[in-house]
């Protein structure tokens, strides 16, 4: 049993470093603990496209390393991320258009409202769920909502 076990421990180590290398990147960068081993283990495998959404645009964002060399327009983020909430007024997000709720949040300046949005803010998470979503996109996004209730 304890044959068997410092056998595996030697094995384990002896491959580290194995593991670790990487000739395409410093030295620093060839640890398994280091910062560019760990974003990789850690980045989103897949997405869910709902019935309804334009899924096509979506995953070529995706595919282009979020949004590409192009910014996607307000109103294209927010048909697909937005509007969810902002349709239907949930988490008690104030509905598009409607300028009696969108007013004193309008009053509050759009560095503001940019801010709420790209940080999240009460029940809405950071960046309404676009985790792809640049900080210039999220400000055309929340341009366009704007636009469309006052």
């Amino acid at each position: 049993m304890i044959k068997t076990l410092l056998t595996t421990v030697f094995m384990v180590l002896a491959a580290s470093p194995a593991l670790a290398q990487d000739d395409d990147y410093p030295l620093g960068q060839r640890s398994i603990f280091s910062d560019r081993a760990i974003e990789q283990r850690i980045q989103a495998t897949g997405s869910v496209c709902v019935e309804g959404e334009d899924c096509a645009s979506r995953m070529a964002a995706a595919d282009t390393g979020g949004g590409g060399s192009s910014a996607r327009g307000g109103s294209e983020i927010n048909d697909q991320y937005c509007s969810t909430c902002h349709k239907t007024g949930a988490a008690g997000a104030p509905k598009i258009g409607d300028k009696a709720a969108w007013g004193p949040r309008i009053d509050k300046g759009m560095d503001t409202l940019v801010k709420h949005a790209w940080e999240g803010f009460k029940g809405m998470p950071a960046k309404g769920m676009c985790n792809d979503c640049s900080k210039e996109e999220i400000k055309a996004t929340v341009e366009y909502m704007v636009d469309q209730s006052q």
